[in-house]
């Protein structure tokens, strides 16, 4: 029985030699075989990256975005379409709009609200004609029978009236692009006599006369005289006298005679000639010309002798327009 024992622990002695012989023998793998087998992987690893990036580039290229700056959903979404007017540029536009017609207003030509009848026929209660601020600006002077607009502060009004300035400049730039009435001071009226003209009420046809040639004013109103107050005077070197076409309802020269400057409007006053009815489109049209004082000769007023102002008088309602 001892000797079967020591056959078993020699047995077993014997197989935990030979397994430890066998751990000798395959021991841990070679360095340079794991090595490999580590490089192995990580190019495995670089080409699946490499293939996904590619991949992604693709997907980009395809629905248009930029792969750095992710799926451009959100930048899509926060820019305006091309072609579509963003509320700020609208307002950009209409400033500069605005900015252009008050310029083109102030210096070429600009729309002047008729507010009275002191002009009828010719012109009609609200009519928007248009003034021609070039007409007079490069040596030519009014001429019998033009219809200006002219500034009369100093003339048919002594005073500027007073008021807030803000509201003024509203009022004023509303006016220039005929919104609005025109500023108290404005008037609207035709050149009956220039610098040294005598012009005179009324012949025994009860006609006016310039230079002594009476004039057929055809524009005037119908049913109307050419004047109810007679006057006769000598027109100053470099002012006008002027008159409304609707002599009952015009308050203009005539007005004035007994006042500072006579009723006289100084040419460097003058804003303008009204060439164009722009408003409304029924009326649109030319100013009529007249050719009522093309048999006036161009006298001076050392011609005239000692003629003065006449009588002054009431022409009628107030009309400036």
């Amino acid at each position: 029985m001892d000797t079967a024992a020591q056959h078993t622990e020699r047995d077993r002695s014997s197989d935990e030699e030979g397994r430890s012989r066998s751990a000798r023998v395959s021991g841990p793998e070679p360095a340079d075989r794991t090595g490999r087998a580590g490089q192995a992987d990580q190019a495995d690893q670089a080409e699946y990256v490499e293939g996904t990036d590619r991949a992604v580039r693709d997907g980009s290229a395809a629905s248009g975005a930029d792969p750095e700056d992710g799926d451009g959903t959100e930048e899509r979404d926060d820019t305006a379409p091309s072609g579509v007017m963003t509320w700020r540029r609208t307002g950009l536009i209409g400033i500069a709009c605005m900015v252009f017609l008050l310029l083109f207003s102030h210096f070429v030509l600009q729309p002047f609200l008729v507010p009275s009848g002191s002009m009828e026929p010719t012109l009609q209660v609200g009519d928007r004609i248009l003034v021609n601020k070039l007409a007079y600006r490069f040596g030519d002077e009014p001429r019998r029978g033009d219809v200006v607009v002219f500034d009369g502060t100093g003339s048919f009004v002594q005073e500027e009236p007073a008021g807030n300035p803000v509201t003024g400049a509203l009022h004023a730039a509303a006016a220039a692009l005929g919104l609005a009435e025109p500023d108290e001071t404005d008037f609207v009226k035709r050149v009956v006599g220039t610098g040294g003209d005598r012009v005179v009420c009324c012949d025994k046809d009860g006609r006016i006369s310039v230079n002594g040639v009476p004039v057929q004013e055809t524009y005037v109103m119908f049913g109307d005289q050419p004047s109810r107050v007679p006057f006769d005077i000598v027109v100053p070197d470099g002012t006008l006298w002027v008159m409304g076409d609707h002599r009952s309802q015009s308050s203009d020269s005539r007005d004035h005679l007994g006042q500072p400057g006579g009723g006289m409007v100084p040419v460097d006053m003058v804003v303008g000639r009204a060439d164009w009815i722009g408003w409304p489109f029924g009326r649109w049209s030319t100013v009529p010309r007249t050719t009522a004082f093309d048999a006036v000769p161009a006298w001076t007023a050392s011609r005239h002798g000692t003629a003065g102002a006449g009588t002054s008088g009431t022409g009628g309602g107030p009309g400036h327009g």
